[in-house]
């Protein structure tokens, strides 16, 4: 129908700020021609869209120009409303605003709709801390040189000069990535464990970014070894919550076997341990060796000296 096609146009606009006849008339399969009257017809609406030949010429929305949220649906709206609760349950900077200015666009404020609640809960300090996100935020976007101290997961601290270039959520933290200069590669960074962050005047032109992102996911791409694990039934929970029922076998004491890959890494054991006598390794041995040692030195800790 033409009012979808008029509609998809505007929103085309919005998102891009420019396009072609060409590239609408392929997208829609209609002649240029009609594109041309389209515009015509936005344009008499009052959506405020011109057009422009000759060579860098195409179909153009003025700046700042923003949608009646009359044209979303009350399923979008609730779409939206899902997609900025899990950002706002991030923690994520001034997300609070914007639910509230899309409050008032959206009629009867239903952005701001009660069926949903999403809280991840964080663990350790709040990765906003001393305006620590925007600050990254603003240095990435002004592609600026930051300079911070930084503690490892092997609690080994370090001075870093780094390019950042994006920030990500994963898990249950807020993560950043870009290029240091100390180790003249790209490197991930845990923002709670960012310290002393500042901002420097230097500017920087941004690495192969495309390249370095496949080097990245290459990286991530951890050693895995397969693990035969026991549950008792006190620890079912657990097993439902972290695992797949492809890999769960039930046994008739009421315990439940957990065959699965694992990445190799320091993490397995922190996992591990935190299940106490709930959870035995059966396979391999050399894990079951190595948490046995683990355990032995927790267990010196907390042995009186004599």
């Amino acid at each position: 129908m033409k009012i979808n096609r008029l509609l998809e146009i505007s929103i085309i606009l919005l998102n891009r700020k420019s396009t072609t006849a060409k590239e609408l008339a392929e997208r829609f399969n209609v002649s240029t021609r009609t594109i041309y009257r389209d515009i015509d017809v936005l344009s008499s609406a009052g959506v405020p869209v011109y057009m422009s030949k000759g060579k860098g010429g195409g179909i153009f929305l003025l700046e700042d120009y923003y949608i009646s949220g009359a044209t979303i649906t009350g399923g979008e709206v609730e779409s939206i409303n899902v997609a900025l609760k899990t950002l706002q349950a991030t923690k994520y900077p001034e997300i609070d605003s914007i639910l509230d200015k899309l409050g008032s666009v959206f009629k009867n404020g239903d952005i701001h709709s009660t069926w949903i609640d999403i809280d991840f809960t964080p663990w350790g300090s709040d990765p906003n801390e001393s305006d620590k996100f925007l600050n990254i935020k603003n240095a990435i976007i002004s592609r600026r040189v930051i300079k911070f101290s930084y503690m490892s997961s092997y609690g080994k601290s370090s001075e870093r000069e780094l390019e950042p270039l994006k920030l990500w959520y994963k898990g249950n933290g807020w993560y950043l990535w870009g290029f240091c200069r100390d180790k003249q590669d790209f490197r991930v960074f845990r923002i709670t464990r960012i310290k002393g962050l500042e901002i420097t005047d230097e500017a920087f032109t941004p690495k192969d970014i495309e390249k370095a992102e496949e080097n990245r996911r290459e990286n991530q791409k951890l050693p895995t070894v397969t693990m035969k694990l026991k549950f008792s039934p006190s620890a079912l929970y657990r097993v439902y919550d972290d695992f797949d029922s492809e890999h769960i076998e039930l046994s008739g004491d009421g315990s439940a076997i957990v065959t699965v890959d694992f990445p190799f890494d320091e993490w397995i054991f922190g996992y591990m341990l935190s299940l106490g006598p709930d959870m035995e390794v059966l396979e391999p041995a050399s894990l079951r060796k190595e948490l046995r040692k683990r355990a032995e030195k927790i267990i010196d800790n907390y042995t009186e000296k004599l």
